[in-house]
């Protein structure tokens, strides 16, 4: 990553993997240590996986620029938003994302080097073969210490989506000829939308430790009946398990993220002091793009959802006539 600025593009892929590396280790041990808290000293887990959320987001932040302005780009080529206005549009796009992107990488180089950087590597080589357990958290069987836990996560993460606000009415893509489009939401909408953003950005987060939880309970060799439905992995014959429905679900989430922040980012560069009406019409057009793109992306989610739900409740009753049955 040092070396990546003066480089070759061998040695740029190379850095950019290990970033990606780094970044989801980075990601699975935090969530690890806030699932699994109780069984560890609170204080050291509170620490570390602060450190680790940081150097995650620092990493990120680079890439999801990237992604960002490839998105919009893509988007405003797809809209057919031709003439000066889409031009000038993705000039204004691609200028702010590039800072944004330098901005970023510099952060992350900075980040690398530090030594608030080198005492987290520290704490995580030490990981492997001691960890500060909590009094009597190495007694008991994984089934018995771990699944508790997990199942924790799982019922915040079904709380959460049952707490999930209706949609919010999205703004629709003016006709031609059609004049007045407005960027953001309506007086009070923007308001609201951002509340239901927030309430479904707290959902992936929490789908995400629910997944990295059954990651832990398969790795562990917690007995398959323990596991929930979405917790097992692809097998040594390829076999693909119900975790393939929990990783698009996730995925759903994902596009959701993106296409929300690619709208915020299309109505920020609509504000731009002195920009040309046709400029901003463009970028208009592409905000209400990307948020229908993000209702997709959540109608998709709830879909696979359900089937997530239906899934544990069929396995549930397998395991009671299994259980009746001896």
């Amino acid at each position: 990553m040092h070396q990546e600025s003066a480089g070759s593009a061998q040695t740029a892929a190379a850095a950019e993997e290990a970033v990606r590396q780094l970044r989801r280790a980075s990601r699975r041990i935090g969530s690890a240590l806030l699932t699994y808290r109780p069984l560890v000293d609170a204080a050291w887990a509170d620490e570390l996986s602060g450190e680790l959320r940081h150097l995650s987001g620092t990493l990120a932040r680079e890439y999801r620029c990237s992604a960002r302005q490839a998105r919009l780009l893509a988007a405003l080529h797809r809209l057919a938003v031709e003439g000066v206005g889409g031009d000038r549009a993705a000039a204004l796009l691609e200028r702010q994302h590039t800072l944004a992107r330098s901005r970023a990488h510099s952060a992350a180089l900075e980040t690398l080097v530090s030594s608030r950087f080198h005492a987290v590597a520290d704490a995580v080589a030490v990981l492997a073969y001691e960890v500060p357990l909590a009094p009597g958290a190495e007694q008991g069987s994984a089934a018995a210490v771990l699944v508790p836990l997990a199942e924790r996560a799982r019922e915040r993460l079904v709380r959460a989506v049952e707490a999930l606000p209706p949609p919010a009415r999205v703004a629709a893509r003016p006709q031609d000829g059609q004049e007045g489009h407005e960027v953001p939401q309506a007086r009070g909408g923007h308001d609201l939308q951002n509340r239901q953003d927030t309430a479904w950005f707290e959902v992936r987060i929490l789908l995400r430790h629910h997944r990295y939880a059954q990651e832990v309970l398969y790795a562990a060799g917690a007995p398959s009946e323990d596991v929930r439905p979405g917790g097992e992995q692809q097998g040594a014959t390829g076999t693909h398990g119900p975790d393939q429905l929990l990783r698009a679900a996730s995925a759903a989430l994902d596009r959701y993220r993106d296409s929300v922040e690619a709208a915020e980012a299309a109505a920020a560069a609509a504000r731009t002091p002195r920009i040309a009406p046709a400029t901003a019409y463009a970028l208009g057009v592409l905000h209400a793009g990307q948020r229908q793109e993000a209702e997709v992306a959540r109608r998709e989610f709830g879909t696979l959802w359900q089937q997530v739900i239906k899934d544990e409740r069929t396995a549930g009753q397998k395991r009671e006539a299994a259980q009746q049955a001896v």
